[in-house]
């Protein structure tokens, strides 16, 4: 019941949330720049709110604080630290999206100082958990329900590698209005019946948490969309999805819930690469590969509805796949 309960409170929050937020950062002139080297019908998205994602991370956190106060207080912090560790990564997409916004730089921090800061939160993070006994140096593979032990500093490096890969992918996913949101809410949803499920249930409100203010979100993102989450809440997602995978020890669950996300990195990765090699030729009509499918004709309602329609199975699939494990 209070997983329910959190999810229409965090709905519920971002909707109203939503209804000052938009308005004050139009008054602010906080209006995304969209790049020249996008596709040439987004520039009518000009001007558009970013940032937006600061109304489902305030649902969020309220929510999850509240909602888990009692557990807190008996000394039961990992719902704490999954959102901690989120709102680290929303706070380095927060000062990308200011720097974009109010210094009139398009493209943010630089890719190295984006890169120091998220290692750093990756570490800080995963040396947390293994102080609090949540993470393993074993790697759980679903559907064999079977664990193996690697070296520590070998698991360290994949599971920073992971972290900083999937908190980017899930940036690269936004990329379309709705897709990111649209794409995060099943995975959400399976972090919720999973947490649960294994006995977790304080742990389950972060994620139910978001997706009741993911959805509250979309009312809001949806095509055409008032606001924009911006890297804010697209960062902040990341380290959710990612966060959740190391708290329930099944990073190698994200190959199946974050297959989108994969392959909207392998997209970029792929195109660039091709791009430097070949001195000029592409794979792909425009990555990302959503853009390449805008680019072929489909509408972002299609793309929104295919992405979260495969991601849907994907986590249904997933779910089969760690069901037994407990």
């Amino acid at each position: 019941m209070a997983v329910i309960i959190t999810i229409l409170c965090a709905f519920v929050l971002t909707l109203i949330l939503g209804r000052f937020l938009i308005p004050a950062l139009h008054a602010l002139k906080a209006g995304q720049s969209i790049r020249e080297i996008g596709p040439k019908w987004h520039n009518s998205k000009q001007g558009t709110p970013t940032m937006g994602g600061l109304m489902f991370i305030a649902a969020a956190l309220l929510c999850v604080v509240i909602g888990g106060w009692t557990a807190m207080v008996s000394g039961t912090y990992e719902h704490l630290m999954v959102l901690g560790f989120s709102l680290v990564f929303g706070a380095i997409g927060f000062i990308d999206d200011f720097v974009k916004v109010h210094l009139k730089r398009n493209l943010g921090l630089t890719a190295l100082q984006k890169l120091i800061l998220q290692l750093a939160a990756a570490l800080a993070y995963l040396a947390l958990l293994r102080w609090n006994g949540n993470l393993s140096y074993e790697l759980y593979i679903p559907f064999a329900n079977v664990s193996f032990a690697i070296p520590a500093v070998v698991y360290m490096l994949f599971a920073v590698f992971v972290i900083v890969g999937c908190v980017n992918a899930v940036n690269l996913t936004d990329g379309i209005d709705g897709l990111a949101s649209g794409v995060t809410i099943p995975v959400m949803v399976f972090f919720t019946v999973t947490a649960y499920t294994w006995g977790s249930k304080t742990l389950a409100l972060f994620p139910a948490a978001l997706v009741g203010g993911l959805v509250g979100f979309l009312c809001y993102n949806f095509h055409p969309a008032k606001v924009f989450m911006g890297d804010t809440g697209s960062l902040f997602l990341g380290g959710a999805v990612c966060g959740m995978a190391f708290a329930l020890d099944m990073p190698l669950i994200l190959i199946l819930v974050g297959l989108i996300y994969i392959i909207e990195a392998l997209s970029d990765i792929i195109q660039v690469t091709y791009f430097k090699l070949t001195h000029g030729k592409r794979i792909f009509r425009m990555a990302p590969i959503h853009h390449h499918f805008e680019m072929g004709g489909w509408s972002e309602i299609k793309i929104f509805t295919v992405f979260t329609g495969v991601t849907i199975l994907m986590c249904i699939l997933a779910w089969l796949g760690v069901m037994n494990r407990f």
